[in-house]
Parts: C-alpha cells; structure tokens; sequence
C-alpha cells in the first residue's frame, strides 16, 4: 500500500492559519492532544495500531516541497515569516505515541503546540483510511459515485427554485473523516465539475492547490481554548483570542467560530467592535436555526446590517438541511455550508465519529462548552464545572 499521506500540504486550511496565529502570539505554548472515537466502530481500532505506527514513521519524513511553500507564500494572509519556518517544519516522532487499552486506540500528541498541533488531520484520516480499507472497496465507490450523483441531481433540481437575495455556496469540509484520499479528490473533482456554480471551495489545502480552487477556513475551537491556558482572565479568553485574531490578519479570514462555550456565551463577547471587524460567524453545535436567529438578533442589537455579514453552517450537514437553512436565512443574510462527512465519505457505510482534541494546554486543563449534547471533552470534572460556572454554561446530557 501506498503511505495514506501524500503532502504536508493535504490538510485543512484553518490548520495553516490557527498555526502562523500561534507561532505569533505563543510561541512556547506546550500542548496536549488526544485521539477519540466518540461511536462504536465495527471492528476494534486498537488493531490498527501497527498501521498507525507505521504511517506516523512516514508523516515524520515529510516536508514540505518548493513548489508548496510558494502557493503558501502566494494567500495573502499568510505571512512570509511562518512560510519560512514551516521551509524547515519537520514533524517529530516522539512527540506522538500510540497505545491500546482493550479494543480501544490512543493517540496522545505532547510538546510544543506549534510542533504538535498539526498532527491532528493527519492523524484522524490515517485512522479513517486505514478502517475503512479493511471493507469492500470496489461496493463502496459504486455506492458512492450513485449517491454523488443523485447529490448533483438534488443540486440542480434545486436551481430550480426562486432565487434569493443570497446565493447558494457551499464547500468540502471532508478531509478529517474521508473514506479515502482518492474518494475525496474524486468527489471535489465531480463537484467542481458538474456544480461550480454551487461548489466554492475545499478545505484541503492540497486539492485546492491542485485544482485551482479556494482553500476555505479560518479557526476553529483549538484556536480558542487555547487561550483559557494564556494568562488573561477566564472570562476575558474568548475577547483576548478574537482580539489576537483581528491583530494577526487584519480583516482577512473573518468568520469566527462561536461555540467554545456556547452560542450566548459568545454573544456576551462579541460586542460592536467585534462584530464590525468580523465579517461573520460559524456555527458548529446545537439548533441551526436558533443559532442564526439569536446572532441576526445580536447584529439587530447592535445596529449592524446583518446583510453585509455571514453565516456559515458546519454541523453534520448534508444537502437538504443546508437546503432548508438556506431558505429560512438567505434574504436576511449571506450564507455557506461546509458538508464534510456526508460528501467525502457516503459509501454506505457506517462512519466513525473520531477526533483529536486540544485537552490541556501550558500545564492547565482547556475545554469547549459544546451547545450539542456529547461534544463536550475535558479531563478534569473541577475545571469543567469551573467553566460553567464562569460563563453560565448548563450541563447537557
């Protein structure tokens, strides 16, 4: 078998930008960062293990090619000094380890954020890879390519429809829980293809490279949590971490992330300024209506036209919810949806549920409030009930 990873540069785009933002701002920072798989899969992972093994040894003789570093240089947000550093980036092998404990996999990443923080992608689409091997692989891309098509299908029966003040645009969020690299990079090509009047974008730095496309990201809860380990106040780290942000990339990448302690949490944060310098907001957990509501009610509040913003939806989603999302908002707002899953890994099979989250950070416990029951992860009970308290979070079953 070939190594699953191709490039260093086949990850996601937030990615890049969360670490150029903390080689910036915390530079020391020590992290820690843990594998989980949050449903049952179909047979142990913990037989991975070796696999595993074998293609972190190979993600550790990795760099990143010339040709790669100019695309990198060439986004305008990204800064000539973390271009540099990352000319000279290589992964290290003793920062990650891989145990078993019965049928379970563990995947831990220690050391220096900006030398662990990366492994992340990588590590969860070599585990989803390597599983989904071990299944028929010729019925599931016949199954696949069927639902991409009735997708497209589905897509252009809905241009159909009454336009709204705001067109339809959404991207490939897929690259962590694929079914393959090769399904994945079959799926955007389609898309790309077949729908480009809908299809904007990838995630996957590495396939929007390849095919001229826009590499979609900006933050995502790591960025976030991180900040409740770097000395400002508790209640303060969500406006310390934005704050760095508007200081990193003065206006670019402007869709903020709002559910590390849930949606009115942020809220409370997000005051004029934030939402002037921000160009929107994206939602990842709880009621995808009544988060749209309560953050076009914010902007109401605050007296900002709600129409120059956006509202981007991530959050398990598939065509006809971003369809139905659509409607309600688009002629109040501009809207995207980034579909993952559903669109790199529909084979019929039943997916895995797996990440790798930032658990602790300069020796402190970090954790998100998530507004969906079951996303909430942290190790220490006393910290998670601190964080509720703090932010007036209720427990979620």
């Amino acid at each position: 078998m070939n190594p699953i990873v191709r490039s260093l540069l086949e990850n996601d785009l937030y990615k890049f930008t969360m670490w150029q933002a903390l080689l910036h701002s915390h530079p020391g920072a020590q992290a820690e960062y843990v594998f989980v798989c949050r449903n049952t899969p179909a047979y142990p992972l913990s037989e991975l293990k070796a696999d595993v093994e074998r293609e972190l040894d190979h993600l550790c003789t990795l760099f990143f090619a010339e040709d790669e570093l100019a695309y990198l240089r060439g986004l305008r947000f990204m800064k000539s000094d973390f271009v540099d550093f990352l000319a000279v980036f290589r992964f290290q092998r003793k920062f990650i380890s891989v145990s078993t404990d019965g049928e379970l996999l563990n995947i831990h990443a220690v050391g220096p954020q900006v030398h662990v923080t990366g492994f992340e992608i990588f590590v969860l689409y070599i585990v989803n890879e390597l599983y989904f091997r071990r299944f028929d692989q010729q019925a599931a891309l016949v199954e696949g390519r069927k639902r991409l098509q009735a997708k497209i299908a589905m897509l252009h029966a809905f241009g159909s429809e009454a336009e709204k003040k705001n067109p339809f645009e959404f991207f490939d969020f897929g690259v962590r829980r694929r079914f393959s690299a090769a399904w994945q990079e079959e799926v955007v090509v389609t898309l790309a293809r077949e729908v480009p009047q809908y299809f904007k974008g990838s995630s996957n730095v590495y396939l929007a490279k390849k095919y001229g496309l826009t590499p979609i990201g900006t933050m995502a809860h790591e960025y976030l949590q991180a900040y409740q380990s770097f000395g400002v106040r508790l209640r303060d780290f969500q406006k310390a971490a934005l704050e760095d942000w508007v200081q990193e990339y003065r206006g670019d990448l402007g869709i903020a992330l709002t559910d590390v302690v849930g949606m009115d949490a942020f809220l409370a944060d997000f005051d004029l300024y934030f939402a002037k310098l921000f160009d929107g907001l994206r939602h990842d957990s709880g009621d995808p209506v009544v988060w749209g509501e309560k953050a076009l009610a914010h902007y109401a509040k605050l007296r900002v036209d709600a129409t120059t913003k956006r509202l981007v939806f991530s959050d398990a989603l598939d065509l006809p919810t971003a369809f139905a999302l659509y409607r309600h908002f688009a002629d109040r707002v501009m809207t995207g949806f980034g579909i993952g899953t559903n669109l790199s890994n529909d084979t019929g099979i039943a997916t895995l549920n797996i990440v790798m989250k930032l658990m602790s950070c300069n020796g402190q416990p970090v954790a998100k409030l998530s507004d969906s029951a079951g996303k909430t992860l942290c190790t220490d009970a006393t910290f998670l009930a601190y964080l509720r308290q703090v932010f007036h979070h209720p427990a979620l079953n």
